[in-house]
């Protein structure tokens, strides 16, 4: 199911777009500020078992929708390293200075950006089953994914004529489906460990969030898509905080093969690759990514 952070909130921007906020913290809150990237596609509704172990660990957590998903605004034609500015100006009007950030899935590179790109206020990074940049030495991108993936990943390089029609049939299938009809609407996705937790709270959520990320349509999800196959707009070779790699051996998402890439190219990156996991039952050990991040930090 998606948990209730204590509120919610649109932020306005200076280029007259609005994110939706999800804050589970009131001003003045002292604790460490956790940055929350949703995957691809989906919106900023916080799993429980997360927002909880979050919560016991002394964390606040802030997530929002990426533009064009959800309650937030479109911004066409953004790239990875855009969500930059967004979060800054998040940051600012919830009057948060520093914090630590996870991204999972297609929130992955956004959380590796505000590393990059923020070092003086962002402290820690983890990339949770997040992909790695495209077309880069030493990583067959599509290796390993599921016919799904590979066809709309494929569609993706070939542009948005190409893409656009193939997130619209899939939109409507995944809103279609209903919780009770996820596995069979993402067949080629889902190895043994992820249909184990599908069916319980973990798929629950999974579909409340992609059906509430595409509540206004599929332009949050091809800009995602469009996004990851380009240059990212910054140097991994910039990083310098701590970094943290989850990765499932057993993923079809977003094989394990992103995660040990990552794990050699973030510098100084630690890396929690787990050959048991797939992609969404990696999030039963979120809490492992909240503890490291919370070291981190100090």
């Amino acid at each position: 199911m998606a948990s209730s952070p204590a509120r919610t909130l649109d932020v306005p921007l200076p280029d007259g777009r609005t994110l939706h906020v999800r804050d589970d913290g009131e001003p003045g809150d002292d604790r460490l500020s956790l940055v929350l990237h949703h995957g691809s596609p989906q919106s900023g509704l916080v799993l429980s078992l997360q927002l909880d172990d979050a919560r016991a660990q002394g964390l606040r957590v802030i997530s929002f929708d990426r533009p064009g998903y959800g309650g937030s605004s479109r911004a066409e034609g953004r790239r990875v390293a855009d969500v930059v500015t967004d979060v800054t100006h998040l940051l600012d009007a919830l009057g948060v200075d520093r914090f630590v950030t996870s991204g999972s899935s297609g929130g992955g590179p956004h959380s590796l950006a505000c590393a990059a790109l923020l070092p003086d206020r962002c402290l820690a990074a983890a990339t949770v089953a997040g992909v790695a940049p495209y077309d880069v030495a030493g990583l067959d991108w599509l290796a390993g994914m599921g016919d799904d993936n590979v066809e709309e990943f494929g569609a993706a390089v070939a542009g948005e004529e190409q893409l656009r029609p193939f997130l619209v049939a899939g939109r409507q299938a995944i809103l279609d489906a209903g919780p009770e009809g996820l596995e069979a609407s993402m067949r080629t996705l889902l190895p043994p460990a992820d249909l184990a937790v599908l069916g319980g709270e973990l798929g629950t959520w999974l579909h409340a969030s992609m059906a509430d990320g595409l509540r206004p349509g599929v332009d949050g999800w091809l800009d995602d898509d469009l996004a990851f196959v380009q240059p990212w707009g910054f140097s991994l070779d910039d990083i310098r905080v701590p970094v943290l790699v989850m990765a499932g051996g057993q993923d079809l998402m977003v094989p394990l093969d992103h995660g040990s890439w990552l794990a050699q190219a973030v510098p100084g990156a630690s890396a929690l690759l787990d050959d048991d996991a797939g992609h969404l039952s990696l999030l039963a050990g979120i809490g492992r990514a909240h503890s490291w991040l919370l070291e981190q930090a100090g």
